[in-house]
């Protein structure tokens, strides 16, 4: 498999924070470049704190830039799935390095540019920072592999009856995306649940390692909304992106053309979904329930790999 180098776009989130790990026990197969956090799950400050405590607490330095604060209409809705901070769960230290002082936009600009290769972009919450940054620098275009993003529906929403929230929070963004012409590959609500962790799975991270018992007090919390309604297991939704990018073969889906509804107050950020055998635009419909099993065994994996601070 070919090293792929990647620009996380994100929102962090439980769920984002999983595909992050997932992508930190792969270096070998996936370069990370940086990261640029959007409001999304939380506020831009949190989101962004977040991003920096958990590296901090791993021990990982890394490039990250703040990005938009607001979608491109309107403001954020915060969710309250991911609790007060957008990351409640477990207690980190404070965060041992800063964010760039440079803007998302020109950060994954320049790393877009001076790279020998084509990036990889992974978006993982609303689609904010990669509109502006295709409609401000649209050479970087023809330097993008692709964008793999966490998004939209292709039958039933989880904000609206039609509509998932990171197409929903930013619709407009999201329309950009649809029409830049630019690979693209969906990761819809269908996908992910495909892509899912159950209580067992979850209370066998508890004080099994330095890293497993920061996922295990994350994901416990996040499993509240599933323990509450009587689920027998919950999506991890943006670990999807790693996982395809990894794994391929371990998905299927169909070449498809993508509508973005911006606007209304019952289809607002609906996407229609329809196939289209020329298109550059692929949708994921269903993976290999067996990933999760692959992911908990990268955690294990990190906990060999991190010292402990």
């Amino acid at each position: 498999m070919m090293k792929r180098n990647i620009l996380f776009d994100c929102d962090p989130g439980h769920d984002d924070i999983m595909a992050i790990l997932c992508a930190l026990a792969h270096r070998e197969e996936l370069n990370i470049l940086g990261y640029t956090t959007v409001c999304g799950n939380n506020t831009l400050p949190s989101v962004t704190r977040n991003l920096l405590n958990v590296l901090s607490y791993l021990g990982q330095p890394a490039l990250i830039a703040e990005g938009c604060d607001n979608p491109l209409i309107g403001g954020p809705e915060v969710q309250d799935a991911h609790g007060k901070t957008g990351l409640d769960g477990f207690d980190f230290p404070e965060p041992t390095f800063e964010t760039l002082k440079i803007s998302a936009v020109e950060f994954m600009k320049e790393q877009i540019m001076q790279s020998k290769e084509p990036v990889t972009l992974v978006g993982m919450g609303p689609l904010t920072n990669l509109a502006l940054l295709i409609k401000s620098y649209p050479e970087v275009k023809k330097r993008i592999e692709e964008i793999v993003f966490m998004g939209g529906a292709i039958q039933g929403g989880n904000i609206l009856e039609h509509s998932e929230f990171n197409i929903y929070a930013d619709p407009i963004a999201a329309e950009i995306i649809a029409e830049s012409h630019i690979p693209l590959v969906i990761c819809p609500l269908e996908v992910c649940r495909d892509v899912s962790i159950n209580e067992q799975q979850i209370n066998a991270l508890k004080n099994a390692g330095y890293v497993s018992n920061m996922v295990y007090g994350l994901l416990d919390f996040y499993y509240g909304y599933a323990r509450k309604h009587h689920m027998k297991e919950t999506p991890v939704f943006d670990l999807c992106t790693i996982l395809y990018l990894l794994y391929p073969e371990a998905f299927t889906g169909y070449a498809c053309s993508l509508e973005v509804i911006p606007q209304g107050k019952t289809v607002r950020g609906m996407t229609v979904i329809e196939p289209q055998d020329d298109s550059c635009i692929t949708v994921l419909t269903h993976a290999d329930k067996g990933l999760m099993e692959g992911f908990l065994q990268d955690i294990k994996k990190l906990d060999r790999e991190v010292v402990q601070k």
